[in-house]
């Protein structure tokens, strides 16, 4: 997908899912067109940062090894530190202290990983979302529901698809007709901006009531930057999601879908029973299938024609996403 700004927006990003990784390890990421090491120390603290080492360019991701809170080179063994700097050279007595990784913060809750990106690597200028307190009004204890990964999660790699996009459905609520195939269309009923997240109220009428004001569902978002948005379900279903979308570089992007299902009475289990994991599927991680057969082929229309309903929350959208783009396309 074409679009007049850079894949390269501020904001928080996310990464994967804790459980992916492990005490001691280091893998290998991709975002924002940069090469990237993770690793989680010995202590269990997960760190993010520029993969190459400063000394001949090796990439630590590729059979790098943890060494108490430092991450060590494959090729010569140099270790560097979650500050980004090198702590140690095994053959030398003193460290390189001009030598320095750039560090991308992590932030972990409720076993999703998102790293901040500003593209000249400032630091974070406002905190990750909390993905349970953001709803004050609903249920906020993650142990009554099931852990979304691995069984409700699904992760679409490389996809043509760039973060705004997304968010641009949250403004619309005509398109559940069209592409989720809903028998009762939504209206959008609020919508308000933040410095820098977006909150939209969006509901389903009850056909057997006369009130207009009567909903059979309710979803909740909030929408944190351009990384994703939080959604919290209410009414005859009750559930609780993250869908993000994160750049891995120009004209491509990895998308994280996360379902948080409230636990059957008396089940403490965290895998769901069978049927809840097919309905789930069927029912809801399916959706995501439905817009990415509408966005891997979607041309971006800079002055869309809008129908007098769209076009007020679709705007403003657009608007306040400028916030997040400090680069010109292409850089």
């Amino acid at each position: 997908m074409k679009v007049p700004f850079t894949w390269k927006p501020t904001g928080w990003f996310m990464v994967g899912w804790s459980a992916e990784f492990s005490t001691g390890q280091v893998r290998p990421l991709r975002y924002f067109g940069e090469e990237l090491v993770a690793y989680r120390d010995e202590s269990g603290e997960m760190h993010v940062l520029a993969a190459h080492c400063r000394h001949m360019g090796a990439h630590i991701g590729y059979g790098g090894k943890v060494n108490g809170d430092c991450v060590e080179c494959p090729f010569h063994g140099w270790g560097w530190g979650p500050d980004g700097r090198n702590h140690y050279i095994p053959y030398q007595d003193k460290p390189n202290r001009a030598a320095q990784l750039r560090v991308y913060p992590v932030h972990e809750q409720y076993g999703c990983v998102f790293v901040w990106h500003q593209p000249q690597g400032e630091a974070p200028r406002w905190p990750m979302t909390d993905i349970f307190r953001i709803f004050s009004q609903f249920e906020t204890d993650p142990d009554a529901y099931y852990p979304p990964y691995p069984a409700l999660s699904r992760k679409m790699e490389r996809e043509p698809v760039h973060p705004q996009i997304p968010g641009e459905n949250a403004a619309d609520s005509m398109h559940f007709q069209y592409v989720h195939h809903s028998t009762v269309t939504p209206v959008l009923r609020d919508w308000k901006a933040d410095d820098h997240g977006w909150l939209f109220e969006t509901g389903w009428p009850d056909r057997r009531s006369s009130d207009p004001d009567a909903m059979v569902l309710r979803i909740h978002s909030y929408l944190f930057g351009l990384g994703g948005a939080i959604s919290a379900f209410a009414g005859v279903d009750n559930y609780r999601l993250i869908f993000a979308t994160t750049p891995v570089e120009d004209g491509a992007s990895d998308m994280f879908y996360s379902i948080w299902w409230p636990r059957l009475p008396g089940d403490t289990s965290d895998v769901p029973p069978p049927d809840v994991l097919e309905r789930v599927e069927k029912e809801f991680l399916s959706t995501l299938d439905d817009d990415l057969g509408i966005w891997r082929h979607q041309e971006y229309i800079e002055r869309p024609i809008m129908a007098r309903q769209d076009a007020k929350p679709y705007m403003a959208y657009r608007r306040w996403a400028t916030q997040f783009y400090e680069v010109p396309p292409g850089e």
